[in-house]
């Protein structure tokens, strides 16, 4: 399970910190507030490409 997610100088993140809870996790958000950002670190932690 995924406690936590530290993002640094990732796209036009600066620094983001999410602390993860027990069961389900939702983003959700206006446009442009980097919901796909956040899923691209993810994917970049796991191997995939940047």
């Amino acid at each position: 399970m995924l406690a936590e997610l530290n993002v640094e100088n990732f796209g036009l993140m600066e620094a983001v910190r999410l602390k993860f809870g027990r069961g389900l996790t939702v983003f959700t958000g206006e446009t442009g507030a980097g919901k796909s950002m956040l899923i691209d670190a993810l994917g970049v932690l796991l191997g995939g490409r940047a």
